[in-house]
């Protein structure tokens, strides 16, 4: 039986041997913003229940949210959302078949990156 353990085989591909895809990205930085919608979540239900709890409890919370590295924190969240937003689309749109070459793949997802900034913007204007 030969020895497995000396093999010549190479390695599984890893992230240095790839060139960086859009489609690669947007699947990393889409699960990076799911988990970051829990940490905002988290803030605003913290908010909430200081609200509930005491008038010095909500000023602590109010203060931390309304500083600036909150008001970062929130506009970071609320790209987020939107970018989380727009990739579901962007899957509900595949779950169809369609949309899955590589041009129009690439597309959506450049879509997804620049439309979740400009609905951003859009947000912190309109509200």
């Amino acid at each position: 039986m030969p020895d497995v353990s000396q093999s010549n085989r190479p390695l599984s591909p890893h992230l240095s041997v790839y060139r960086p895809q859009i489609s690669m990205v947007s699947s990393i930085l889409t699960r990076i913003t799911g988990i970051s919608l829990l940490v905002g979540g988290l803030l605003v239900i913290w908010w909430f229940l200081a609200a509930a709890t005491s008038p010095e409890a909500f000023a602590l919370a109010d203060g931390a949210l309304t500083s600036w590295l909150g008001d970062l924190v929130m506009l970071g969240s609320l790209w987020a959302l939107w970018y989380h937003f727009l990739t579901g689309l962007r899957h509900l749109y595949w779950d169809t078949g369609r949309g899955l070459d590589l041009p129009t793949a690439k597309m959506l997802g450049w879509v997804a990156v620049f439309g979740s900034f400009i609905l951003t913007a859009l947000t912190v204007v309109l509200v």
